[in-house]
């Protein structure tokens, strides 16, 4: 692992990124990035085109009193980034990690994700923004952007950090769930929790086949491991097990279809993310 890329954005789940990114920095021993990036609207001192709504006439003070706002405004953008910065970078620090990296950007957060992502093992976001607090049900805006355009896994993160020591790996054999498989390989961070491979349905024996061969990849990496076969609806037998039975983490695949197929019916990814109140580690397949 290279570095992580923490997304923050000055909400509640900002402190959890923070938490979750200094405790995989710990157990890996790598750099964070703190990434906040500011949108168009927060840097823009263009004066906005009024004219309409103010009437025929409008003395030009007026328009210049707006355009100064909008100026005020790009200031402010810029202070309250870096504020965000610096508290995010104290958090980390106090957390014991020694290399920590602020970055503020202009523009798009998914062009930017892609821009910094080259070098980096891992990105987490927080699974609600800035208005967290103001619907509970409504998922961030730029978090399925970001999970859908990614080539790292995303970590998505709940309200608050705990310590994870039992882990639920969602497993139905394809490229996605291998590709999961190989990175918690890697990651020496999670090596000392419990994990359980699932595999939700009824499964010919070329699926177990391939389960058991990843609960022995696991195992080789000296993780404690145990398998199962439950059936059942994904997100409904999935969120069900992670409440009953305590994990702290869930790891799964990420949107294996295309977008218009998941407009059509749904996506267990989105689901997932909406009812468990824990961690997810999110893999795409290519």
């Amino acid at each position: 692992m290279e570095k992580i890329i923490a997304l923050v954005d000055g909400s509640i789940y900002s402190q959890s990124v923070c938490d979750h990114a200094a405790w995989l920095a710990l157990g890996t021993d790598v750099a964070v990035e703190i990434v906040h990036v500011l949108g168009r609207r927060d840097v823009s001192s263009q004066p906005a085109n009024l004219s309409g709504s103010i009437g025929l006439g409008a003395r030009t003070a007026l328009l210049e009193e707006l355009a100064e706002l909008d100026a005020q405004k790009a200031v402010l953008g810029q202070k309250r980034g870096r504020a965000i910065l610096d508290d995010a970078r104290a958090r980390i620090s106090g957390a014991g990690v020694a290399s920590i990296f602020p970055r503020l950007r202009n523009g798009e957060i998914v062009e930017t994700v892609q821009e910094l992502e080259n070098d980096a093992d891992l990105i987490i976001i927080g699974k609600r923004g800035e208005a967290a607090d103001f619907d509970k049900l409504h998922l961030g805006s730029n978090l399925e952007r970001v999970v859908r355009s990614s080539r790292r896994p995303v970590l998505v993160v709940s309200r608050a950090f705990s310590p994870i020591t039992k882990c639920l790996i969602a497993f139905d054999g394809g490229p996605s769930a291998r590709k999961a498989i190989e990175h918690l390989a890697h990651t020496r961070a999670l090596v000392d929790i419990d994990c359980q491979l699932l595999t939700v349905g009824v499964e010919p024996a070329g699926s177990m086949k391939q389960l058991e061969e990843a609960a022995a990849r696991l195992r080789d990496a000296n993780y404690q491991v145990e398998t199962q076969v439950q059936a059942g609806q994904a997100d409904v037998v999935i969120a069900k097990k992670v409440e009953s039975e305590g994990f702290g983490l869930l790891v799964m695949g990420a949107y294996g279809h295309s977008r218009i197929r998941h407009l059509i019916i749904g996506s267990t990814t989105t689901e997932m993310i909406r009812l468990c109140k824990i961690p997810i580690l999110l893999f795409r397949g290519a």
